[in-house]
């Protein structure tokens, strides 16, 4: 059992803070439009800096697993965060958008 919260791809409110944990490699090609990028490695280091402990962000990545991890850990610092279920497989099929930094169509690595 986790402490925190779950949140389905389709669920995630309309204008949301999306943080987006994934390398820089993947992020660029495409991510939610206007996520908060903090690579899963370099949270421990910028999160007080790039996160407000006011503001609610879903956390994701490609399919769950390092964003499980960040929840996690946010949430014991006391962050309000939710994980999105499914990542970005999740993310697409629900329909959301998604923007490139490449300026190419955007596309999940």
């Amino acid at each position: 059992m986790s402490d925190f919260e779950t949140v389905p791809a389709a669920e995630v409110p309309r204008g949301a803070i999306v943080l987006d944990v994934r390398e820089t490699y993947e992020f660029q090609p495409g991510h939610a439009p206007g996520a908060v990028h903090i690579p899963v490695d370099q949270i421990p280091a910028q999160f007080e800096e790039e996160l407000d402990p006011d503001e609610d962000y879903y956390v994701i990545c490609r399919t769950g697993g390092r964003s499980a991890q960040i929840t996690g850990w946010l949430t014991a610092k006391g962050y309000s965060v939710f994980l999105v279920g499914g990542g970005y497989d999740a993310w697409i099929t629900a329909g959301h958008q998604l923007e490139s930094s490449t300026g190419e169509e955007p596309q999940i690595l």
